[in-house]
C-alpha cells in the first residue's frame, strides 16, 4: 500500500485524502519536512497558487520538496498544483516561484475569474471508462508541453476548444481541473499506479 502525501497547507486536502483512500493508498497530510520525507508520492491540491508558494517557504518545505522532486518523487498537481509544478507560469505575480518539476508552461487563471468557473466533459487519453466530468475553478491551461510530457486531455468545445488541460510524464501528473470533487476516482487510481510503479523501480 503506497503512502501518498497530500500537501496540507491550503485547498481540497480532505477530498484528495478520501479519493486516495478509496483507491487503496495510505494517504497522509503533509505540512512538515519530516512528513514529506516519509511518503512515496505527493499530491499538490488546488487552492491559490501564490499563497501555497508562500506557505511552502514559511513552512520550510520549498527546498525539501524541490529536492525530492529532483530525486523522482511521483507527484500529482491539480489546478494550483499544476501551476506550481510548471517550469514556466504566465500571467502571474513575480514572487511566485514555481517548482519547475514538469516541463510545461501554464497560463494562470486562463479561463477567467471565479464567476467563470464551469464544468464540462473530457476525453482522457489512456483513461478507460468513457468521458470524465471535469470541474474548472479559476483554472489554468497549458500553453506549451515539453519533450517527454504527454497530453491527456484538451477542452472539446467552446472558445477554449483545443486547450490542453491534463498532462503527464513517467512520474508526474497534472490537471487544470479538480478531479477530487466529482467522485470519479480514475485519475487518482492512475496516480496510485504511477507511485506503485516508481516504488517497484526503486525511485
Amino acid at each position: 500500500m503506497p503512502r501518498i502525501g497530500v500537501l496540507a497547507l491550503q485547498g481540497d486536502v480532505r477530498e484528495h485524502v478520501a479519493a486516495l483512500a478509496a483507491c487503496g493508498a495510505d494517504p497522509v497530510p503533509v505540512r512538515r519536512a519530516d512528513e514529506l520525507a516519509g511518503v512515496d508520492g505527493l499530491i499538490l491540491p488546488g487552492g491559490e497558487s501564490t499563497t501555497i508558494a508562500r506557505l511552502l517557504t514559511a513552512f520550510d518545505l520549498a527546498d525539501p520538496l524541490r529536492a525530492r522532486l529532483r530525486d523522482g518523487l511521483p507527484v500529482f498537481g491539480s489546478c494550483a498544483g499544476m501551476i506550481l509544478l510548471a517550469t514556466e507560469v504566465l500571467d502571474t505575480r513575480p514572487d511566485l516561484l514555481p517548482l519547475g518539476a514538469l516541463d510545461i508552461a501554464v497560463r494562470r487563471n486562463a479561463f477567467g475569474r471565479q464567476v467563470d468557473s464551469f464544468e464540462t466533459e473530457l476525453e482522457l487519453t489512456g483513461v478507460p471508462g468513457g468521458p470524465m466530468r471535469a470541474v474548472f475553478i479559476r483554472a489554468p491551461w497549458v500553453e506549451r508541453v515539453g519533450p517527454g510530457v504527454g497530453v491527456l486531455a484538451r477542452i472539446l468545445d467552446g472558445p477554449a476548444a483545443g486547450r490542453v488541460v491534463a498532462v503527464r510524464d513517467e512520474v508526474r501528473l497534472a490537471t487544470a481541473f479538480h478531479p477530487e470533487v466529482t467522485g470519479d476516482r480514475r485519475l487518482h487510481a492512475m496516480f496510485v499506479a504511477m507511485v506503485d510503479r516508481a516504488s517497484a523501480n526503486g525511485a
